[in-house]
C-alpha cells in the first residue's frame, strides 16, 4: 500500500461531511444565556479507541504495534487532541492496516464474512455493497458518493485482475483514512449565532460512543443517528442509557478512572527492593484490580455516591495483598479477589487508604507526605500547586542529622521561605498516611520513633487518613473536581473560561442526583455543551 494514500487524504479533513438535514424537534443552543462555548478539540482516536475500533470491524485481530498515548493533565483524550501524528506513527498505521487486512483477507472463511460474498470481479454489485457498509461503520457515517467511488477505484486500480487483492487494499486504505483516525466534529453554523455550530447526528454518536464504550458507534446508534433521533434530547438520553446499560460501558468507566486517579504512575513506582522484599511484580498488579474493583463496586454494582470512593473502609484483595495488609480472608487465592469490610475506625479509608494511592506517591525506601498531600490537592480537589523554584534543593538527606523522623526534616525545610508557602499546603494532608510506609504497609514507627499522623487539609485538623477520608466524602469540592475531571475527559481538552457556567450547571445535576457518576455520564451527555461548539477561530 503507497504510503502517499494516508497522507494524501489528510486533506480531506479540511472539507466537512454534508450529512443530510434532519427533521424534527431540535434540542436548541441558547446563545444569548449564560452558557458559553468554546471550540471542538480535533480528537485522534487513542490507541485503546483504535483498537477498539479495530476490533469491532474484525473481530480478533493481529496484535499490531501504534504510536503509544500520551496523557498530559491525565487524559489521553487530551494527548490525543494536542500531540501531533508522528511520521513514525503513520508508518506504524500503515503496517497495522497491511497486518489486518493480510490475515483477514488470507483467510477465505473470513474474508467472504467480512465482505459477505466471493466476487467475481470488482465490478460486483456486493462489493459496492461492501464498501458502503464497511464505510459507514469505520467512517461512523456513511460514505458520500464521491468516497465510495474512489475506494471502489483505488480497489479497481491496485486489483491486478483478483477482486480479493482490490478488497483488501480498498479497505487497508479505509483503516488509514484520517475519518477513520479522527473525530471530525464540525457541525453545522446555527441560524441566529454563525459563531455557533451544532453537532449533527452522527458526530453525536461518535462523541457519545467514545464516552461511553471508548469505542465507535454500534449500527444501532448509527440507524439512529440516521433517523435523526439523536438531534433530540430524549433521543441521545435513550442511547446514551442502551450504551451504559451495555457491559462496554464498564470498560471505558474504567478507563476514565484509571487515568482520572493516575493509576499509571504506579507501574513506574520502584521500592527500594532490600527494604521491602515483600512487594513484588504480582503485588503491584493486585493494587491496580483493587482500585479498579472499588470504583466498579460503587459506580456499576451499587449506582450510589461515587464520593464514597474516599471514605469506603471496604478491601478488595487477593492472597498476596491481604497477606501484604495484615488481613486473615477466606476464600482468597493469587487470582481471587474477595471483598472485606473493615472496622469503621479503620485507617484505610477508601482509594487512599489502598496499595496503589500510598506506593505510587512515594519514594523508593521513604514515604513522601508532599506527594501524598499534592495527590489530594490536585486530583481530588483540582487546586493548583506550583512547581518548585529551580533553585530549591529537594534532596531532604541535607537536612540535619538530628532529624530522625521524615516529619522532622520536612519541618526543617520549610524554614527555607521558598519553600514554606507549598510544603505548607501539601505537607500537612500528607503527613495523615504516615502511618503507611512506602509500599502501603502499616507501621507504627520510623526508625523507631513512633509515627505522627497528626496534619490538616485546608486548615481542618485531622488525625489520620481514616478521618480524611470522611472528610473527602462531604467536602464540596470534590464533586466539582470530578466534574471537572470528567468534562476534560469526553471532550478532549482542558476547560476554559467558556465552559464556567456548564461546569457549574453539571456540578448542580451531579449533586442533585446524590452524586452517582452514571447520573453525572447522563447529565453530560445531554447537556447543550455536549452538543454545540463554537467556531473555529480559522472559521470563515
Amino acid at each position: 500500500m503507497s504510503r502517499l494514500l494516508p497522507l494524501l487524504l489528510l486533506a480531506a479533513c479540511s472539507r466537512p461531511f454534508a450529512g443530510q438535514a434532519q427533521d424534527g424537534d431540535r434540542a436548541q443552543a441558547h446563545p444569548q444565556g449564560e452558557i458559553g462555548h468554546a471550540p471542538a478539540a480535533f480528537a485522534r482516536l487513542t490507541t485503546r479507541q483504535y483498537r477498539n475500533v479495530l476490533d469491532d470491524l474484525f473481530g480478533a485481530v493481529v496484535p499490531v504495534a501504534l504510536q503509544e498515548d500520551t496523557y498530559p493533565y491525565l487524559f489521553a483524550t487530551v494527548g490525543a487532541s494536542t500531540e501531533p501524528l508522528s511520521e513514525q506513527g503513520v508508518q506504524l498505521l500503515e503496517e497495522a492496516a497491511t497486518a489486518i487486512t493480510d490475515a483477514v483477507f488470507a483467510d477465505p472463511v473470513q474474508r467472504r464474512e467480512l465482505v459477505g460474498c466471493s466476487p467475481a470481479s470488482m465490478q460486483d454489485a456486493c462489493v459496492a455493497d461492501y464498501l458502503a457498509r464497511f464505510g459507514r461503520q469505520a467512517y461512523r457515517r456513511p460514505l458520500t458518493d464521491t468516497e465510495r467511488a474512489r475506494w471502489l477505484a483505488v480497489g479497481s486500480t491496485l486489483a491486478e485482475g483478483d477482486p480479493w487483492l482490490g478488497l483488501q487494499a480498498a479497505t487497508a486504505g479505509i483503516l488509514q483514512s484520517p475519518y477513520v483516525l479522527y473525530r471530525v466534529e464540525l457541525g453545522s453554523p446555527l441560524p441566529d449565532d454563525p459563531s455557533l455550530r451544532q453537532l449533527n447526528d452522527f458526530e453525536l454518536a461518535s462523541r457519545l460512543s467514545f464516552l461511553l464504550w471508548n469505542t465507535g458507534p454500534d449500527a444501532i446508534l448509527l440507524d439512529a443517528a440516521e433517523a435523526g433521533r439523536l438531534s433530540t434530547t430524549e433521543g441521545l438520553a435513550e442511547q446514551a442509557r442502551r450504551l451504559l446499560d451495555d457491559e462496554r460501558s464498564r470498560d471505558a468507566i474504567e478507563a476514565f478512572f484509571a487515568q482520572y486517579l493516575d493509576l499509571s504512575r504506579l507501574d513506574r513506582a520502584a521500592p527500594d527492593a532490600a527494604t521491602y522484599p515483600r512487594f513484588t511484580e504480582t503485588l503491584r498488579g493486585a493494587m491496580r484490580d483493587e482500585v479498579l474493583l472499588l470504583v466498579d463496586e460503587k459506580v456499576n454494582r451499587q449506582d450510589s455516591d461515587v464520593r464514597a470512593i474516599f471514605s469506603e473502609r471496604r478491601a478488595f484483595v487477593n492472597s498476596e495483598l491481604a497477606l501484604h495488609y495484615g488481613l486473615r480472608v477466606d476464600g482468597v487465592s493469587p487470582i481471587t479477589f474477595v471483598p472485606v469490610d473493615l472496622p469503621p475506625d479503620s485507617e484505610r479509608a477508601g482509594i487512599l487508604g489502598l496499595g496503589a494511592f500510598l506506593t505510587m506517591n512515594a519514594h523508593a525506601i521513604d514515604t513522601s507526605p508532599t506527594l501524598r498531600g499534592k495527590y489530594i490537592l490536585e486530583r481530588v480537589l483540582c487546586a493548583v500547586v506550583p512547581p518548585p523554584p529551580d533553585s530549591v534543593n529537594l534532596d531532604l538527606s541535607s537536612e540535619s542529622g538530628e532529624a530522625t523522623t521524615l516529619r522532622e526534616r520536612l519541618d526543617q525545610h520549610r524554614e527555607d521561605p521558598a519553600c514554606a508557602g507549598c510544603h505548607a499546603l501539601m505537607d500537612p494532608p500528607g503527613f495523615l498516611f504516615e502511618h503507611f510506609d512506602p509500599t502501603g504497609a502499616w507501621r507504627d514507627l520510623e526508625n523507631g520513633q513512633p509515627v505522627d499522623s497528626s496534619g490538616d487539609l485546608s486548615g481542618v485538623p485531622l488525625s489520620g487518613s481514616g478521618a480524611l477520608g470522611d472528610l473527602l466524602a462531604t467536602d464540596p469540592r470534590v464533586g466539582p473536581c470530578m466534574v471537572k475531571q470528567l468534562f476534560r475527559h469526553g471532550h478532549g481538552r482542558l476547560d476554559q473560561a467558556e465552559d464556567r457556567a456548564s461546569l457549574e450547571q453539571l456540578s448542580a445535576a451531579f449533586e442533585d442526583s446524590g452524586y452517582r457518576f452514571r447520573a453525572l455520564l447522563l447529565a453530560l451527555v445531554t447537556h447543550e455543551s455536549f452538543r454545540v461548539v463554537a467556531a473555529p477561530e480559522d472559521a470563515p
